[in-house]
Parts: C-alpha cells; structure tokens; sequence
C-alpha cells in the first residue's frame, strides 16, 4: 500500500517513514502543507499520516480540501494538539483516526493497519485465497501451512492482489498503489516483480495462481481462465 507521510519535523518524518518502508510499505514523504495537498490532488495514496501544524498550509485546512473532493482517502492525523477539542474538530471535518504525540511506533502501525483494512473491508489481518494465506501482522506467507519467504515487494504485491480478489489489475494500479513516487513508471518493475513472485508460489501451489489479461492486466485465477 502507497502511503504519505506529512510532517514539518524531518527526522521525524523519515524515521517514520523508513520504519512503514521495512514493514513493505511505499512511502513518500513531505515536509510542507502546501506540498502535500499539491501531492494529494495529483497523486495516489491508500493513506495520509497528517501532521497539524505545517508550514504553507495547516493541516485542518488540508483536510478539509481534501474532503471537499475525496471522501474515501484514510487520513490519521498525527498531532501534537492533543486536547479533546483538537481531536473533535479533526474526527469532524473527516479525519479516520487521530493520534497524539508522543506516541509509539507500534500503535501508529497498527493504526494503518486497521484503516487499509476499512479500505478494502477486510476485517481481518490474515488474508485468505484458496490455499494462500497472508498473516498482515506478521508480514507473512503460507502456502497450506508451510511458510513462503517472499522480498518485501512480493509480499506487497501477493497483499494488493489478496485485497482485489475479483477485479484486473492494471501495471498502472500495481505502480501506483505498491512503488512511491520515485519510481520510474516506464520501467518493467512491476513485470519483473510479478514474474518472481509468481515462479514462487508455482512452486509452493503445483500450478500458478496469477493470469494475465491481454491489453488489460493480472488477476487471480485458481487455475482457472478468466472469460
């Protein structure tokens, strides 16, 4: 899942940002308010960390454009206005969660969590298909029960496809939604990507589990054709 992180505190900022990248997020990062509603207008985010008080544009102002034009963008504030007052105005205006600083990294991961969950209605933290199984917690795969070590960006791949079991998915979807913003869109990436994780779970399944739409793109098919 592409996350942004938007905080005026740098190293905060990156740190928070290198902890989501080694939990197999993507993340961009941005420093300015005014930055990151440009961002948020032209980019694709799962998700937004928002900080409040921002330089060039407050954060409430941020939501609040925000959700003039998109309603479904999980935004949790992360704040260090920490009065019941603050945290009313955010929820209010259209914020999902709301988080005060200080706080641990381990919560605010697993607020994410919780809210890319509600993205895609999936309650719970282990994705199911067919003998796949994806632990989202413990970043982990099985194939009937017998553990598949998978590179970060397999795993977020295996993850994309596992939350749209019954749709196509176009490269373009796969790049937006799995790389950050410094990713070279005409690369063959996600191609490359793709074809490992599927030679894995070949192995793991007898038979591979990932098809190709022409002209449109992959999909999840159980050694079944796609008509």
């Amino acid at each position: 899942m592409r996350i942004l992180i938007v905080e005026d505190e740098i190293d905060l900022c990156d740190t928070i940002a290198e902890g989501l990248q080694i939990d197999g997020y993507a993340v961009d990062t941005c420093y300015r308010g005014d930055v990151a509603y440009e961002l948020i207008s032209t980019e694709t985010y799962d998700l937004v960390v928002l900080d409040l008080n921002l330089p060039g544009m407050d954060g409430i102002d941020i939501l609040s454009e925000v959700r003039k034009t998109n309603k479904d963008l999980k935004i949790l504030i992360l704040s260090a206005r920490s009065s019941v007052s603050d945290k009313v105005l955010g929820l209010d205006i259209g914020a999902n969660d709301y988080l005060s600083k200080p706080f641990a990294f381990e919560e605010l991961v697993a607020r994410i969590r919780n809210l890319l969950r509600r993205s895609f209605l999936q309650e719970n933290a282990v994705l199911l298909w067919n003998e796949i199984s994806l632990n989202t917690v413990g970043r982990t795969v099985s194939v009937n029960g017998i553990d598949v070590t998978m590179t970060k960006k397999e795993l977020a791949l295996l993850e994309y496809f596992l939350l749209n079991q019954s749709k196509v998915i176009s490269q373009e979807e796969l790049m937006e939604h799995i790389w950050n913003m410094e990713a070279d869109s005409f690369s063959n990436a996600v191609r490359v990507h793709i074809a490992s994780l599927r030679k894995k779970l070949k192995i793991a399944l007898g038979y591979d589990p990932i098809a190709t739409k022409i002209g449109e793109g992959y999909y999840l098919n159980g050694g079944k054709s796609l008509c």
